[in-house]
């Protein structure tokens, strides 16, 4: 599975400083292959993948100064706590303040296999952006897998995560790149340490791309490893997204944007992995894990959109039908068709295409709602089940979108609505969108709340224990969450108290005092 070593390929662009780890490659292929891979992924600590620091380095590499259009080693970019090497590629020509991606291999891989088989470099080309290729290796990890299992590796402001972060400095040093459009990606281990610094460094990476890999932050330390590549966590959307969240205490936004890609047949990293990083990403984005839209591409590939409370696109899972372990690769001339097949490399779709279009690297961007959110909206309770809409017009609207919880409930074309058949004693959250004639909606409102009369929300005072047993909580891994809100309510054990109030079915939050 080790894939030799070739001599180093080409540069891309840069954004900020700081450091992270990775994950683990693979696709469709022989029942021997398939359990290779898995043996090294659990060997590797959940990297399966190419991977090797010192392999991809070039004896010649001594210069920095960036070679345009060429593959080239570059040294000296900080203090480098991770130990990994530094590798970019930059096209010919490109000016400053072009965007920079950060592109990690996957076990037993190298910066150069991933340079010449991921497709990142025709699209650095044909877009305009440089690329950064870190590289681990044997003296890291037996497999060269980026550490995303330890949390002394994969943490702000430590080891490999800095390491990588402080290659985004040393790029926007030499190619002027623009600090506010990074982005990373990364296979299997690499994959699982790009979702780590998404997390760690959400103020550095304006997205990201996690292919076969794994929820940020699964296991900390290399033993839970395996456990997150083959099993369901059985966490709760807010569980996950607090993972991700702990990460960079303290930090409100703006998210990084997250692609998702997934074989439906890799039995190296499990395609539960995707539904948890679906989960996580979704509920970091404070959106719902019901997709906005979907539609089918090459290769079998489902694609599926969460977008954001102001309608565009905040997270997307890509599942590809029947692929293995790998990077989705297709080769070929075609604008869509990108990439070289081999090992963990897979002939199915060029999600390099796909992800960068998702990123708005193409120069589409993310299209800007024509229309500015309405103003002043209220909502008023109107007895035990309506609430009362009003707010103000907006210039060029033809009608308006009305969302309740983040559901769309109504379309008027007046500036107030009366939203019926509610519950007794319940609080529900409102949005209002103007909506032009050609059917485009604009910015959502901020959310305002509104409490229906009446009604009684029953809370419940017991130990942690007590509250699981009663449905009213989850325990994982030793700790307690509150049911539906995921509230962190300490220690699984008798000894810890808690007071919860049911909002709706299903639905606990902490209210200790308040009943």
């Amino acid at each position: 599975m080790a894939v030799p070593p070739t001599p180093p390929g080409t540069p891309h662009p840069a954004r900020r400083p700081t450091v992270r780890p990775s994950a683990v490659p693979g696709r469709r292929g022989g029942r021997l292959a398939r359990c290779a891979a898995a043996a090294l992924l659990a060997a590797g600590a959940l990297a399966a993948g190419p991977a090797t620091a010192a392999t991809a380095a070039s004896a010649t590499d001594t210069a920095n100064a960036p070679v345009s259009g060429t593959f080239q080693q570059i040294t000296g970019f900080g203090t480098n706590p991770g130990n990994l090497a530094m590798y970019s590629y930059v096209p010919a020509g490109l000016p400053a303040g072009a965007p920079l991606v950060v592109a990690m291999h996957g076990c037993v891989q190298t910066a150069n296999d991933y340079y010449r088989n991921s497709g990142w470099t025709k699209f650095a080309d044909l877009y305009g952006f440089a690329v950064v290729f870190p590289q681990t290796d044997a003296t890291n990890n037996a497999l060269s897998c980026f550490s995303w299992f330890d949390a002394t590796k994969d943490g702000r402001g430590v080891g490999e995560a800095k390491s990588v972060v402080e290659m985004v400095a040393k790029a926007e040093s030499l190619y002027g790149s623009d600090g506010h459009r990074v982005f990373v990606t990364g296979l299997s281990a690499g994959g699982g340490m790009a979702a780590d610094l998404l997390a760690d460094y959400p103020d550095v990476f304006a997205g990201g791309a996690i292919d076969a890999g794994l929820p940020a932050h699964c296991a900390t330390a290399q033993s839970a490893a395996s456990g997150c590549q083959n099993s369901d966590q059985r966490l709760t959307p807010a569980q996950w997204g607090d993972k991700a969240r702990r990460a960079y205490p303290g930090y409100g936004g703006p998210w990084p944007r997250v692609a998702i890609w997934q074989g439906g047949a890799d039995t190296t990293v499990k395609p539960v992995n995707a539904t948890e990083l679906r989960d996580q990403w979704t509920d970091v984005w404070g959106i719902g894990q019901t997709a906005s839209a979907t539609r089918s591409l090459p290769g079998g590939t489902t694609e599926s959109v969460y977008h954001d409370p102001n309608g565009r696109p905040a997270v997307a899972l890509y599942s590809i039908a029947g692929m293995g372990h790998g990077l989705a690769v297709d080769p070929g001339s075609g604008a869509d068709q990108c990439g070289a097949a081999g090992s963990y490399f897979l002939d199915t779709i060029c999600s390099s295409y796909y992800t960068a279009r998702f990123w708005g690297l193409d120069g589409g961007g993310t299209t800007t709602p024509s229309l500015p959110a309405p103003a002043a909206l209220t909502a008023t309770a109107a007895g035990t089940d309506s609430v009362a809409l009003t707010w103000q017009a907006v210039s060029g609207a033809a009608s308006y979108a009305v969302y309740r919880d983040g559901a769309k409930v109504a379309g008027p074309t007046s500036t107030s609505y009366t939203d019926t058949g509610l519950s007794a004693g319940t609080s529900y959250g409102y949005r209002v969108a103007a909506v032009d004639a050609a059917g485009t909606e604009g910015e959502r409102s901020t959310t305002v709340t509104a409490t229906t009369a009446g009604g009684t929300q029953p809370c419940y005072t017991d130990n942690n224990y007590n509250q699981v047993k009663a449905g009213r909580a989850t325990q994982s891994g030793g700790l307690t969450h509150a049911l539906g809100s995921g509230q962190n309510m300490g220690l699984w054990t008798t000894f810890t108290t808690h007071t919860l109030r049911q909002t709706a079915p299903g639905y606990f939050v902490l209210a200790d005092g308040q009943c």
